[in-house]
C-alpha cells in the first residue's frame, strides 16, 4: 500500500501546539496536533509502505521491529504526559487522513474526556517480580545402585522442590501485590512477560501496575524498596514512572476508519 496514513501517539487536552515542537514521532516524523471537540490527538504522518495495515500485519511479528516502533511511541506519549494528562494509544493505531482522527475524537469524547479525567495527575509505576529456578537436586552418586526406582525418587525429589518454590514464590508475589495495590489508587496484575521480553532467566511471578498520585512519586518508590528485602524469595523490581498504559487507553487499532 502507498501514501500515508496518520500514526495516533496519544490523546490529550488543553495542549498548545507550541508545545510539541521538537518531539519526533514512529518514522522519524515530528508529531503535531489534531483537535476536535476541545480534545487533542498527537499523531505523526507515516508511510502506509510500512505501517498500512498489511505492512503491519507483517511488522508486528517481528520483535526487532516491534521493539523499535514501541520505544519511538512510547517517547511521544512520555513527552506529553509532561504537558498534561494523556491517553496513550494502543500500540499500532493508523487512520488514514485527519479527518477521521478527528471523527475519532468527537465520537469518543465522553470516554476519552472521563479517562482523561481519571488520570489528570497521576501516573504509573511498573513492579515486576522474578523467581530464580529451584536449586537442582543432586544426582545419585554413580554406581550407588537402585535402577529404575532410584532414577523416579530423583525425578518426584525435583518436581516437589519445584513445585515448592513455585508455591512459595507466588504467595510472596501475592503478599508484595496486595500491599502495593492497597497504597496505590488503582492496580492492575498484568501477565507474566516472557524472558524474551523481560530479558531475564527467571520466571516472573508478578508483573504489577499501580497509579498513584503524582505528588506521591517517590513516596511509592521508596515503599517498594522497603518492601523488597521482606520478600527474599524473590527479586523485585521497580519501572517507570510511565504514562498511564494500564489504566486508559485508545482502543482504536485500525486503519482506514
Amino acid at each position: 500500500m502507498s501514501g500515508h496514513g496518520i500514526w495516533v501517539h496519544a490523546i490529550s487536552r488543553g495542549l498548545p501546539a507550541d508545545r510539541l515542537a521538537g518531539i519526533v514521532g514512529v518514522g522519524g516524523a515530528p508529531v503535531r496536533a489534531v483537535g476536535a471537540a476541545g480534545l487533542v490527538a498527537v499523531v505523526a504522518t507515516v508511510e502506509l509502505a510500512e505501517y498500512g495495515e498489511e505492512a503491519l500485519r507483517r511488522n508486528l511479528e517481528n520483535l526487532d521491529w516491534v521493539t523499535a516502533v514501541a520505544r519511538a511511541h512510547h517517547l511521544v506519549a512520555d513527552a506529553v504526559a509532561r504537558l498534561g494528562p494523556v491517553v496513550p494509544a494502543r500500540l499500532a493505531t493508523v487512520h488514514l487522513d485527519d479527518a477521521r482522527v478527528a471523527a475519532l475524537l468527537t465520537e469518543q469524547y465522553d470516554d476519552l474526556s472521563a479517562a482523561l479525567d481519571r488520570v489528570e495527575g497521576r501516573i504509573e509505576w511498573g513492579v515486576k517480580a522474578y523467581a530464580a529456578p529451584p536449586p537442582s537436586v543432586p544426582a545419585e552418586p554413580t554406581g550407588s545402585g537402585g535402577g529404575g526406582r532410584a532414577y523416579l525418587m530423583r525425578k518426584r525429589a525435583r518436581m516437589t522442590a519445584t513445585e515448592t518454590a513455585e508455591r512459595a514464590a507466588a504467595a510472596d508475589a501475592d503478599r508484595l501485590h496486595a500491599v502495593l495495590a492497597g497504597r496505590s489508587l488503582e492496580s492492575r496484575r498484568h501477565p507474566p512477560q516472557d524472558g524474551r521480553l523481560s530479558g531475564r532467566p527467571e520466571w516472573m511471578v508478578l508483573n504489577g501496575a499501580y497509579l498513584v498520585d503524582a505528588d506521591r512519586v517517590d513516596e511509592f518508590a521508596d515503599l517498594v524498596q522497603e518492601l523488597a528485602p521482606r520478600h527474599p524469595g524473590i527479586t523485585v523490581e521497580l519501572t517507570g514512572p510511565w504514562p498511564p498504559y494500564s489504566f486508559t487507553a485508545a482502543d482504536e487499532r485500525t486503519v482506514g476508519r
